[in-house]
C-alpha cells in the first residue's frame, strides 16, 4: 500500500521557515523543507491541517502561531464540525487547526493528534480513482465531496476535497497561478497527479 512518509515544502528561507514550524506548532521533522523561489501566487491548492483534541489547544496553537509571524485568515470559532480556525504562515503555507470536540475535557496542550494534507482538487471522483490506482487506500469517502486516505505509519495523512470548497474553508479565493510548492515523498515513485501535486521516491524526499 502505498502511504506518504514526507512532505516537502519548497520556501525561500528554509532555517526561518523551521524556526516557525518549531516555535508556532512545536513540529520538529514531520515537514521537510527545501530552498526554492518557484514563481507562485495565490491559493496555492492546499492545505495543511492539525487535529488536536480540544478547543483550548486550537486556541494555544493558533496564538503561538500568531506570535510567531503568521496572519489570521479565520479566527477560531465553532462550527457543524467541531472548533478550529486558519492561519497562513510567512512563508505562504495556509494551516487549519481543528478539533471535534466542542467543549475543553482539560488543560490546553500542545499535544498534536493528526496532520492531515488536504488537496484542494479540480475532481475528486477521478482524483481519488488516480491516487487508488497508485496504491493508497480509500479511509473515508464522501461522494465528490471528500476523500481520506489510509495513513498506516505514516506522520502525514492525505485527503482529497474539491478546490473551491478548500479554499473557502480557510477564507480565501480560489485562483492560483505557478508551483504548488510542494512535493509529497512516498514508495510509489514518482508521479504527478491530475491538479499538478509531484511525488518522488520517499528514498529521495528523505535524502539530506
Amino acid at each position: 500500500m502505498t502511504s506518504i512518509a514526507s512532505v516537502t515544502l519548497d520556501v525561500a528561507d528554509p532555517a526561518a521557515t523551521q524556526r516557525f514550524h518549531t516555535a508556532a506548532f512545536g513540529l520538529d521533522k514531520q515537514i521537510r523543507l527545501r530552498a526554492s523561489d518557484a514563481p507562485t501566487s495565490g491559493f496555492r491548492g492546499f492545505t495543511l491541517a492539525l487535529t488536536v483534541s480540544q478547543p483550548a489547544t486550537v486556541n494555544g496553537l493558533i496564538g503561538t502561531a500568531l506570535d510567531a509571524g503568521a496572519t489570521s485568515l479565520k479566527p477560531a470559532a465553532k462550527s457543524l464540525w467541531g472548533y478550529g480556525g486558519v492561519v497562513q504562515a510567512p512563508d505562504g503555507t495556509i494551516w487549519k487547526i481543528a478539533t471535534s470536540a466542542k467543549k475543553d475535557s482539560g488543560p490546553a496542550t500542545r499535544q498534536i493528534d493528526e496532520i492531515v494534507l488536504l488537496l484542494g482538487v479540480a475532481d475528486v471522483a477521478a482524483s481519488k480513482r488516480f491516487y487508488v490506482e497508485h496504491g493508497l487506500a480509500v479511509a473515508k469517502s464522501f461522494g465528490r465531496m471528500y476523500v481520506e486516505f489510509v495513513a498506516g505509519s505514516s506522520p502525514v495523512k492525505l485527503a482529497l476535497y474539491r478546490r473551491r470548497a478548500l479554499a473557502k474553508d480557510v477564507g480565501v479565493a480560489p485562483g492560483g497561478t505557478g508551483s504548488h510548492r510542494l512535493t509529497i515523498g512516498g514508495d510509489g515513485g514518482h508521479f504527478t497527479d491530475p491538479d499538478g501535486f509531484a511525488w518522488e521516491a520517499s528514498s529521495l524526499a528523505t535524502a539530506k
